[in-house]
């Protein structure tokens, strides 16, 4: 079943018995979304959650001026929209397609009898809120204490542990998304950001060629990233 190993690859699911695997399966529908499409808008009931499988999705909330700021953005394995089960049962944010793809739907009513039977399954759903809890904990002290560039070079070796090519020593990332979003991800505006890059590349980090990125000096990269100063 191929909802099955879509699970099988999510860290919601991660640890289950293959029988409550399958019951997940069984209540879960697959549907596909477009590239810009809203999957859901902040403050629409909350009729389920989701787990993305393939493409790219971003969450981002929409100032009354029509001003963006992306939250997140969502990669395949990865569940969103579970926090509006346990709130005021509406969605806190919106989710729009960055790029087309397809993911598995799991209704509120048939999600919550599972947690009802089955204790293990709740204890592993508490386990992936602590940990989105924890990466969203990590994204405001980002913004909160970090200067630009550090906070693009935590991006970056983000980026490359999630995908990258390696050739003669270097290692080559391609940007997940515009440098506009990306601006927003990281709390600052496109001017900012191109400076940001201007700066790293005069310090011979990184190369940039278009949406590609080659990082010429991945130790030095990795130290700015976890570094906190601002100045």
């Amino acid at each position: 079943m191929e909802n099955l190993q879509i699970l099988k690859k999510s860290l919601l699911y991660a640890g289950l018995d293959e029988e409550y695997l399958c019951e997940v399966a069984a209540i879960a529908h697959k549907r596909n979304f477009a590239k810009g499409e809203t999957l859901f808008a902040e403050g629409e009931p909350a009729t389920g959650f989701y787990l993305l499988s393939k493409g790219s999705i971003k969450l981002c909330k929409i100032s009354p001026d029509g001003r963006e700021k992306v939250l997140h953005f969502v990669h395949p394995g990865e569940t969103f929209a579970e926090a509006a089960f346990f709130g005021d049962g509406k969605y806190p944010a919106e989710a729009r397609g960055v790029e087309s793809g397809e993911l598995l739907h799991f209704p509120k009513e048939g999600f919550m009898g599972l947690l009802e039977r089955n204790p293990r399954f709740s204890l592993n759903l508490i386990i992936s809120l602590s940990l989105l809890l924890r990466r969203f904990a990590r994204q405001i002290e980002e913004l909160s204490f970090a200067e630009v560039p550090n906070r693009l070079a935590a991006y970056l070796i983000e980026l490359s542990e999630r995908k990258s090519t390696s050739f003669q020593g270097l290692c080559y990332v391609d940007l997940d998304m515009k440098k506009g979003e990306l601006a927003s991800r990281l709390g600052t505006v496109s001017e900012t950001l191109s400076r940001a890059f201007r700066k790293l590349k005069e310090e011979n980090l990184l190369e940039v060629d278009g949406s590609r990125v080659v990082i010429l000096d991945m130790p030095a990269l990795k130290k700015l990233s976890t570094s906190t100063s601002k100045g």
